[in-house]
């Protein structure tokens, strides 16, 4: 049985359909064509150097990533260019490339919901249901299965997440009882004032700036109530999806080989303590 990309494009649609992206995003087939056979499925977070030639190298015909690669704005796609010379790469080789962004964050098995389960979430449920479907929708918040103490919270996340440079930060006492989790995938401080995060007890994100996170914990003060904060590594807390989305496309796709980079693509080398 020949699988050709048209049909892992289908079952992209069917399994993260595009319809649940975000306006501002780009989603779905970069580059490929449709009726080109597929074999191996390489998955990554980002199309970047260490990912691209791992897609070549391993013969690969499919990268399939997580951060579309022409998200913003291109003029040009020249080689001179990095994301030029990276689908030249992958187009020289016949590798396709595949995005599934913010469409693969709201559905049941998306990056939030990877990371909730990580985490032994129960009742966990989107902090921003969609409309059209309560169980899909941005980020999680659930309740753990015995309080913790947001130490050892952050504790296990760094034993869940890949390492990375800047591992976990934290705000709050490391003594502070938690129990009700807050937590978001990827860059997301603007759920910092979702009544839903204002209830938890801490709340799990990546990418927070200085304003926006001191302001919640200011406003925590003033309000006599409010969540801690926990920091991680934007390409580690959305790189546990990536099992997720292996598993659906193995079951799906029985006799191709699936694979997930466990190359790290977190911008970050190296971080050195004050």
């Amino acid at each position: 049985m020949v699988t050709r990309l048209r049909d892992v494009l289908d079952f992209v649609e069917r399994k993260w359909p595009s319809s649940g992206a975000e306006s501002w995003d780009s989603v779905g087939l970069v580059s490929g064509a449709l009726d080109a056979e597929i074999r191996r499925i390489l998955l990554a977070v980002d199309a970047a150097q260490l990912t691209v030639q791992e897609a070549v190298d391993t013969s690969a015909d499919l990268l399939l990533i997580h951060h579309p690669l022409l998200l913003r704005g291109v003029t040009t796609v020249a080689e001179t260019t990095a994301k030029g010379s990276l689908l030249a790469q992958l187009i020289r080789a016949d590798v396709a490339l595949i995005a599934a962004h913010t469409n693969a964050d709201v559905v049941q098995t998306g990056t939030s919901a990877a990371l909730a389960a990580a985490l032994d979430l129960e009742g966990s449920k989107p902090i921003v249901p969609a409309a059209s479907d309560p169980e899909r929708g941005l980020g999680r918040i659930g309740v753990l299965r015995e309080p913790t103490t947001l130490g050892a919270l952050a504790r296990k996340l760094a034993g869940i997440l890949p390492s990375t440079a800047t591992g976990i930060r934290a705000a709050g006492s490391f003594e502070r009882v938690v129990e009700t989790i807050a937590l978001c995938g990827g860059a997301g401080d603007s759920l910092l004032n979702d009544p839903a995060v204002l209830g938890a007890d801490v709340y799990i994100t990546s990418d927070l700036r200085h304003h926006p996170a001191s302001e919640s914990l200011e406003q925590s003060i003033a309000r006599g109530t409010g969540p801690a904060l926990i920091d991680t590594s934007h390409w580690a807390s959305e790189w546990l999806w990536l099992d997720y989305a292996a598993r659906e496309l193995q079951e799906e796709f029985p006799q191709l080989q699936v694979e997930v980079s466990e190359l790290r693509t977190d911008p970050w080398d190296f971080a050195i303590p004050q």
